[in-house]
């Protein structure tokens, strides 16, 4: 018999809008996430504290606060000891926060068997609903495959109150999808690779629907899109059960970044989207690539090595670097195989076309 459908997994309550954290005990309630309301709540060791004092008010009085000091392997185990040491029955991880937080409770979730619900209070990068958390470890990031939020809340009055950076990034990781997908596409011909075209579809609309609407940050309206755009974003990563729909050698990039120069205050979805307009850039996509750029532009984001920090042989480091951050990834940098002295007039070519 023909398999006419298949069960996607996915968050049983998203909500997006202004002041819905206020709400988060009722959308527990309604969606039978946490039935006894007994919750363990991650913040960080800064902003949480505020967090806490304005939110506790509308949250379980017996719920317990654990801090997160850092995004890092050591710290999501030591907060799933916490957790577990504090001896009350909780059914349920609550994260309120950015990605830092998001991603140890994430892990910590999983270690415990514990459902988890994201709160997110920037925008920064796609991890609010994604089935991956990126934790700082020995050896440098890894990324580590972890259940998906079962429960999604982004309140746009907090996301408004974060760093206005923070909120930026998220543009670059939502748009680096459309170099992401273009190098799925290329190992699908190149590789015979699969791609899942239900999720690829998911995370072109998101990277799309920021790249054409024409507000900005100020504007509530965008900030709701680029919610979406990064919620779809993590739940394409579900269904193809890979993060391929939103990481590409974009993202090869932003990793050898990372390991190469970490003292770099370049956010997240900066360093994504530079790496996306530069990898289009290098696929020959260049009215693509100019496009890309321009919305970063217009949003006062990075677009060169430069505007990142880093000179022009330093990013020619990472772009030599970066193959060797995902071993078996295919994208348009293992595809071209390009010497260093290639990669470096590539990147001489990137920034004479797009310095400002």
């Amino acid at each position: 018999m023909a398999v006419l459908s298949r069960l996607i997994q996915a968050p049983a309550a998203v909500r997006i809008g202004p002041g819905v954290a206020t709400e988060l005990p009722a959308i527990l309630a309604d969606q039978r996430i946490s039935g006894s309301g007994k919750l363990a709540i991650a913040i960080s060791e800064g902003s949480g504290l505020t967090l806490r004092e304005r939110l506790s008010a509308d949250l379980p009085a017996d719920a317990g606060w654990f801090t997160v000091s850092r995004a890092s392997l050591d710290s999501a185990v030591d907060l799933a000891d916490r957790i577990r040491a504090a001896g009350t029955a909780f059914d349920t991880l609550v994260a309120i926060g950015g990605g830092k937080v998001i991603d140890a409770a994430k892990y910590a979730a999983a270690r415990l068997g514990m459902p988890l619900v994201a709160v997110a209070t920037n925008l920064a990068h796609d991890g609010i609903c994604s089935p991956v958390a990126t934790l700082e470890n020995d050896a440098g990031t890894g990324s580590y495959g972890v259940p998906s939020p079962i429960g999604v809340v982004i309140d746009l009055d907090l996301v408004r109150e974060a760093p206005v950076r923070y909120v930026r990034a998220g543009i670059g990781e939502a748009l680096s999808n459309i170099s992401a997908l273009a190098d799925w596409e290329l190992s699908h011909r190149e590789t015979g690779e699969p791609v899942d075209g239900l999720a690829a579809a998911m995370a072109r609309t998101a990277a799309e629907a920021v790249l054409r609407h024409p507000g900005t940050v100020a504007d509530e309206h965008f900030l709701a899109v680029l919610a979406d755009a990064l919620v779809l974003s993590g739940q394409a990563m579900t269904v193809a059960g890979t993060s391929r729909p939103g990481s590409g050698a974009c993202h090869e990039i932003n990793h050898a970044i990372n390991q190469l120069y970490p003292k770099l205050a370049a956010q997240h979805g900066e360093q994504c989207g530079v790496g996306a307009v530069f990898a289009t850039h290098l696929r020959g996509d260049r009215d693509r690539a100019a496009e890309m750029a321009e919305t970063l532009t217009r949003h006062e984001l990075p677009v060169t090595p430069g505007d990142l920090g880093l000179g022009i042989d330093q990013f020619v480091e990472a772009v030599t670097f970066a193959p060797h951050t995902r071993p078996g990834r295919f994208t348009i940098l293992e595809h071209l195989d390009l010497s260093r002295g290639e990669i470096h007039d590539a990147v001489k070519d990137y920034v004479a076309t797009y310095a400002r």
